[in-house]
């Protein structure tokens, strides 16, 4: 075998060569791929494309023996050189990658029309991402595309993020965020981890409301995912961060069948380590143990199948695929939370289609259908922490429904040899029902039991059974995304230009407090003569001591939630590139995109409008050093915008309500009710978030720009003997405008009032560009509006920062017949004063929702190492065919951990001058700006796994096991940062790990192809 290997790569690197054979067109989150090449000319010469499904194209070939099919559907072709109309050379099984340009050359001297025996000489030779080092010197690009081939190889995560941290650049965000249907989201190149987007071919599935993760396809009916880290194309935008593309099967004139049972035994994990207080409080059941994770369980069952072939030969193919995740746990919560056990099980059930009809050799139509849902339910139960026992059973946990479906449609046209259109629409909708199956009305629920005062309780917390924050049963999204693109090679330039359309829809959104519409939160400060809160004005909270039974420094809250909106947004884009073969071995991609946003609050009026003119040049470069497509020096610099998803337009502009009350308190009920209640504050909101809906124009800075961020990249591919390629890339990336809340509103009326105006009414929160200057608009008391602008200095703020620089380095093994392995080094920082969107150390996931930028206190100190960062980053990835039957492989990744972080209260004296407690950067009344504390720990893991396919059963059976996390590594990736609780007091969990890298888990999987 292997000699046979040799002599067709032999024959192969005579055949092919990759170089720049015409310009291609092909493009991030593309559900297509291209040919091209160079053929000798001496006479009428075209190339014929012919996909295994019956698909045909056929493309002239230039002056200069240049030929480029662009925007092909992904599948196995054969490409055969014709002269005068009779075929002279064919190349046969070529595979193409998404977005990605293959090079068939036919440099060899072709036969005469009439020579039969030489009309296809190279024959049965396979061009294929992984037959042989393969550089696209089209692309200018930052990208890693994994096959379906490689997913079926490799021990991974069955989700979109697990397949993504292949690529370079790519870390899983410290917080834990998931998305609602489960998955832990990602970070890319420094950016926040609700910066990316999501697509399944070609359609737009990030989560319109938080941006936290998109809809993903089943895992075996994946063909390809794309994951961009940089250099995009002007045909998208929308991410700062990174890009998750995702292409499904499709049929072929071949019928194939298939089916996988998979099974995650709980035996087969092991077990969490504990967690334990910092500092025990008064009321704990179990001395220091705070949470006994060691007791939690977890198991999961899969079962898949797929189909696919023609309904009509040539003509009209289908493939279908289902896919049923069923996930149990037993869990136990920390001490204090509600429920303090329960027992879980998620159903996630996901189906894909996919309908491909060739209308005639020049128009193609495509309906794809998907989903990707989540179904929750459960038990509750009370917990004996002193014993690690579960106890009575307390009720149902809630019941959930996540996720959603989808349906696309595409037409692509072929109406010239030069001309080529496309249209795409789709719609998505996915759900985030949340019920309660029975709970009752007139209870309060009671949250941090384990601060009551022992005196009242004889030590032991007493707590209830009521239920979280309700929601509304149809609350969800709706999203659709228009596409039309138009494609036209003139000479040496392909020119295309299009628009990009996404209008996205939250319904029903927000939560109440359940039963009297409010719940009890109860608190202790070792400080019980210093306010609880020392703001200034209506959220000024004095010190419990001051009042009966306050002594102790013991405390209660009353807490109301309420806020119930329906909102949407608009987001539109134009773009036209050039993609200009300057040279036989230079290659410009010269691009302009426009974005357009339009964000509406509950009554259907605009509160931002950013609809003039937000350009965004895309440039990038490719050389072909050598000609022959061994060395590809490339680069790229452009400019990205972002657009808020719809949760800021729930909040800010919603005018929602959350506030606490404060009361010492004499006695507690049998159901953790305070009695014996003295009020010591009126209702206060730190965000001044009172329940009054604000006017439309007051609710953003007058010309807020949108979040953008500029790129610079530049890079260099190389090709090392027959199997290796190697090369580096440098990246810089630099964030100029965020969105954030700011909620300082006395800075904002004392201004007013200085400029003359008598404010009539004001908001909770604005939104405001952080880190500069921000015109206000309030309404004056006869409602007029008013401006009142604030300078970045007046803000108090610092200039905005966010900068990412880094260093990657690879080297890769193409697949031989006998192994293929990939190995790649990111030396990285991210760094400035905002991670972006999200806030990974107060694990705030909401766009323009975190802590920062909220007012001037909060901000200083805050330069340095983001939640995101982590300095040193190796991941080695591969696969050993080491017999016909058995095949080993396996995935390490090691990366230097994030910056530890440290929040108190303000200053030497340990104030809270704006109510925000334990969020400001000092410590130990010391400033504590990011990364002046050490770092997290380094983490390692190892994933392996092995795969059997039997001669006997022709291979088409296999059996493998996979065994994640091998060193049961579990180091802390997140450790709780807020020190104090209240001022002066330590708080109870800090430095607590509350995140660890998962344990050692393994997984069993039988797997038959027809």
């Amino acid at each position: 075998m292997k000699n046979q290997f040799l002599i067709r790569r032999s024959a192969l690197a005579l055949a092919v060569c990759t170089c720049l054979g015409g310009v291609s067109s092909v493009y991030a989150q593309s559900t297509t791929g291209s040919i091209n090449g160079n053929v000798p000319t001496g006479g009428n010469e075209t190339v014929l494309i012919e996909s295994a499904n019956g698909f045909r194209r056929e493309v002239p070939v230039d002056a200069r023996g240049k030929y480029a099919a662009n925007q092909l559907p992904l599948g196995t072709y054969t490409v055969s050189l014709q002269r005068d109309g009779a075929t002279v050379d064919s190349r046969k099984d070529v595979s193409l990658r998404v977005g990605s340009s293959t090079d068939v050359s036919f440099n060899a001297a072709p036969a005469t029309a009439g020579s039969s025996a030489d009309a296809t000489s190279l024959s049965g030779v396979t061009v294929t991402g992984t037959a042989m080092p393969n550089i696209d010197v089209t692309a200018v690009d930052s990208r890693t595309i994994i096959t379906s081939e490689q997913l079926a190889k490799l021990p991974l995560g069955r989700s979109a993020e697990a397949i993504a941290q292949l690529a370079p650049g790519v870390v899983m965000n410290g917080g834990n965020f998931k998305s609602d249907t489960g998955h832990q989201i990602a970070s890319f190149g420094g950016a926040a981890s609700n910066e990316n987007a999501y697509y399944v071919n070609g359609f737009n599935t990030t989560d319109p409301l938080s941006a936290v993760g998109g809809l993903q396809l089943p895992y075996g009916a994946i063909d390809q995912q794309e994951v961009y880290t940089g250099g995009y194309s002007a045909q998208y935008g929308r991410s700062d961060g990174g890009v998750i593309s995702q292409v499904g099967k499709r049929g072929t004139n071949e019928w194939h069948f298939g089916a996988q049972v998979i099974w995650q035994p709980a035996f087969a994990r092991a077990d969490n380590d504990n967690l334990y207080y910092t500092r025990v409080p008064s009321s704990a059941p179990a001395g220091d143990l705070y949470q006994p994770k060691s007791e939690n369980r977890q198991w999961i069952t899969t079962v898949s199948a797929y189909a696919g072939g023609p309904l009509i030969k040539d003509k009209l193919f289908f493939f279908v695929a289902g896919e049923f995740e069923k996930t149990g746990q037993h869990n136990v919560n920390s001490v204090g939370t509600n429920p303090p056990a329960s027992t879980n099980t998620y159903k996630a059930p996901r189906w894909y289609s996919k309908l491909d009809w060739n209308i005639n050799d020049s128009n193609i139509l495509e309906l794809t259908g998907a989903s990707d849902k989540r179904e929750g339910s459960g038990t509750r139960y009370n917990y004996d922490y002193a014993n690690l026992q579960r106890t009575d059973k307390i009720g149902d946990v809630d019941n959930t429904k996540t996720g959603g479906d989808l349906y696309v449609a595409k037409f692509t046209s072929y109406v010239t040899d030069s001309l080529t259109i496309s249209a795409m629409y789709g719609q998505m909708q996915t759900k985030n029902y949340d019920q309660p199956t029975n709970y009752d009305p007139s209870l309060a629920r009671v949250d941090s039991s384990d601060q009551q005062n022992p005196a009242l309780n004889s030590g032991t917390a007493i707590h209830n059974n009521q239920v979280a924050d309700l929601s509304s049963p149809g609350r969800g999204n709706k999203s659709t995304n228009f596409r039309f693109d138009v494609a036209y090679t003139l000479g040496d330039h392909t020119i295309s230009a299009g628009i990009d359309n996404v209008k996205s829809r939250a319904e029903d959104f927000g939560t109440n407090s359940p039963g009297p519409g409010y719940a009890w939160t109860y608190g202790k400060t070792d400080s019980p003569n210093t306010p609880i809160s020392e703001a200034p004005g209506i959220n000024f909270v004095p010190a419990p001591a001051l009042f009966p039974n306050g002594a102790g420094g013991y405390y209660v809250s009353k807490n109301v939630v309420n806020n119930l909106v329906n909102v949407r947004s608009d987001q539109r884009a134009q773009y036209i590139e050039d993609k200009w073969q300057v040279t036989d071995t230079v290659l410009l991609s010269l691009g302009l995109r426009n974005d357009q946003f339009t964000d509406y609050n509950q009554s259907g009026q605009a509160f931002i409008t950013q609809t003039k003119p937000q350009w965004a040049p895309r440039l990038g470069a490719s050389w072909d050093v050598n000609g022959d497509g061994s060395f590809k020096v490339f680069g790229n610099a452009g400019r990205y915008y972002l657009g808020l998803p719809l949760n800021p337009a729930t909040g800010a502009a919603a005018g929602y309500t959350a506030t606490q009350q404060y009361y010492t308190y004499s006695g507690i009920d049998s159901l953790g009710r305070p009695t014996g209640l003295t009020q010591i504050s009126q209702p206060v909101s730190a965000n001044n978030s009172y329940g009054i809906p604000p006017d439309p124009r007051t609710v953003a800075g007058k010309g807020l720009k949108a979040e953008n961020q500029d790129e610079y990249i530049l890079g260099f591919d190389k090709t090392l003997g027959s199997n290796w390629v190697y090369g580096a890339k440098l990246t810089k990336r630099t964030l100029h405008a965020a969105i954030d809340d700011f909620c300082d509103i006395d800075l904002v009326k004392a201004k007013a009032a200085a400029l003359g105006y008598s404010v009539g009414s004001t908001n909770s929160c604005y939104l405001i560009n952080g880190g500069a200057a921000n015109t206000f608009t309030v309404l004056d008391a006869s409602g007029n509006a008013q401006e009142v602008p604030l300078s970045r200095d007046e803000l108090g703020f610092p200039a905005l920062k966010r900068k990412y620089y880094s260093l990657e380095t690879f080297i890769e093994h193409s697949f031989d017949g006998v192994w293929y392995g990939k190995f790649d080094y990111v030396f990285s920082r991210s760094y400035g004063n905002t991670e972006g969107q999200a806030r990974t150390d107060t694990r705030q996931d909401g766009a323009a929702g975190s802590v920062d930028w909220d007012n001037r206190y909060v901000m200083e100190n805050a330069n340095g190492p983001q939640g995101n960062d982590h300095t040193h980053v190796f991941k080695a990835y591969g696969y050993w065919q080491f017999a016909p039957e058995w095949q080993v492989s396996g995935n390490l990744q090691a990366a230097s951990g994030a910056p530890e972080v440290c929040t108190g209260y303000y200053g030497p004296d340990h104030t809270d001058p704006v109510s925000y407690g334990s969020s400001y950067r000092y410590c130990n009344g010391e400033p504590s700006p990011p990364g002046s504390h050490g770092r997290l720990p380094w983490t390692f893991n190892l994933d392996l796994g092995i795969t059997y396919r039997p001669l006997w059963a022709d291979q088409k059976l296999a059996f493998s096991a996979n065994v994640f996390n091998v060193l049961n590594e579990q180091r802390a990736i997140f450790r709780y940062p807020a020190s104090e609780g209240p001022a002066n007091t330590v708080n109870t969990i800090y430095r607590v790990p509350l995140y660890t890298q998962d344990p050692r888990y393994g997984r069993l999987a039988v797997t038959y192809d027809f």
